[in-house]
């Protein structure tokens, strides 16, 4: 990514007197142009770049700048190197971390001290999502159409988009951009995304509004649930809304008032529940589980005597 690089360049010449153009675009693998774009960058960003032509000459930082290391306190510095690590934990390498050590050359004694932040933004599909956040990475720096095939609750369905961000939000990871189909922003889930190809058209800048990822944006409501769960869960639901979301009965019960935007969503994690729920509103929703329930006797009822082989 070009801040990785502009992050790395800075900490190169920080460290040596001088670098070259071309040694510049050989270590990190992009051509002189991009390093001359670089170094523009960190010009308007206010590093004090020198570039000096012919034998003897070369790009170098100012000779009397440095970078104020007491801005930041050692523990500081470890938390941002943990954030490091957990970019890493979905990367399967150590680049994040090598950028920051880099950086703390001649002050290394917070890599060196006992980590008590450790950061994992992997998940079971860790195999699968880090090509998936490389191509995308690859999209938005160079400006190029996303595509890939979508899996979602209406069915599933082949997308172009526009890629302007890599979110990671509710324990999940997700691109945000605009969706040529569509001809709107929308928020893909990684999980849902297969055969994820960066194409070789580019795509002009828009005005891109920041993403309001707030829950009550994402996940309107709409569906007010009223419903009585028996006190052993009460762990499950002050996991999914905090230790206020109930009201605990007379007869020892917790009341929960919530609102969902899926009723499906809704369903589903009603039924992971079982019998120890009983859902008091909508109607809508007692019905829908009354009827899922009875299918499932018929179903499961139909095989006592002779189950299904497989």
């Amino acid at each position: 990514m070009k801040v990785d690089r502009l992050v790395g360049i800075l900490a190169l010449l920080l460290q040596k007197n001088s670098m070259t153009a071309p040694e510049l675009a050989e270590h990190f693998e992009v051509s002189r142009r991009t390093i001359s774009r670089d170094i523009e960058s960190l010009c308007r960003a206010g590093i004090p770049v020198c570039t000096r032509q012919g034998v003897g000459g070369g790009i170098s930082i100012m000779k009397d700048y440095r970078l104020d290391k007491t801005l930041l306190s050692t523990g500081e510095m470890r938390e941002i190197l943990a954030g490091l690590r957990g970019l890493d934990s979905v990367s399967g390498s150590r680049h994040y971390a090598r950028l920051m050590e880099k950086l703390c050359v001649g002050s290394s004694d917070f890599v060196n001290g006992r980590d008590y932040v450790w950061i994992d933004l992997s998940s079971w599909y860790k195999g699968s999502l880090a090509p998936k956040i490389e191509n995308i990475q690859a999209a938005i720096e160079g400006r190029r159409i996303l595509r890939f095939e979508y899996y979602g609750p209406r069915g599933e369905s082949d997308r172009s988009i526009e890629p302007c961000y890599l979110v990671f939000r509710w324990s999940n990871w997700y691109v945000w951009g605009w969706c040529l189909k569509r001809e709107d922003f929308r928020l893909f889930k990684l999980n849902r995304m297969e055969r994820v190809t960066v194409s070789e058209q580019e795509f002009s800048d828009r005005n891109i509004p920041m993403p309001d990822f707030s829950d009550q944006t994402v996940f309107p409501g709409g569906i007010k649930m009223k419903a009585l769960f028996s006190p052993e869960v009460k762990w499950r639901l002050i996991e999914s809304f905090g230790l206020h979301c109930f009201t605990e009965q007379e007869d020892g019960r917790l009341l929960v008032e919530e609102e969902y935007t899926n009723e499906d969503i809704l369903l589903s994690w009603l039924m992971g529940f079982g019998d120890r729920v009983t859902v008091l509103e909508p109607e809508s929703v007692r019905a829908a589980l009354l009827d899922m329930a009875q299918n499932m006797i018929r179903m499961y009822g139909a095989y006592d005597s002779d189950p299904p082989s497989c």
